[in-house]
C-alpha cells in the first residue's frame, strides 16, 4: 500500500467524540487521547482545552480539533 491509498489520519491532539445522550446531549473531549470532559458546546471545547493547556484557535482547522461523529455544530442526537 502506498501512501497516496492510505487514510488521512488527523495529528491533531484535540478530539471531540459523538454526541451522547443526556440532558442536554453532550460531547467527550479527548487529549492526547485522555478524556478531559465533556463538552456540551463549541465553548465547551475551547474552555475544556485551554483548561488543558492546548490553545485552539480554528475549530475548522483538521490539525487543531478532530471532530468524530459531526461537525463543531452537531450538540444533538439524530
Amino acid at each position: 500500500m502506498t501512501e497516496s491509498s492510505s487514510p488521512y489520519l488527523s495529528s491533531a491532539r484535540v478530539t471531540v467524540l459523538g454526541v451522547q445522550p443526556g440532558h442536554p446531549p453532550f460531547r467527550i473531549v479527548e487529549i492526547d487521547g485522555e478524556m478531559v470532559g465533556a463538552a456540551t458546546s463549541m465553548t465547551d471545547v475551547l474552555l475544556i482545552s485551554a483548561a488543558s493547556g492546548v490553545s485552539i484557535h480554528d475549530l475548522d482547522d483538521p490539525e487543531a480539533v478532530r471532530w468524530v461523529g459531526g461537525g463543531k455544530f452537531t450538540w444533538a442526537l439524530h
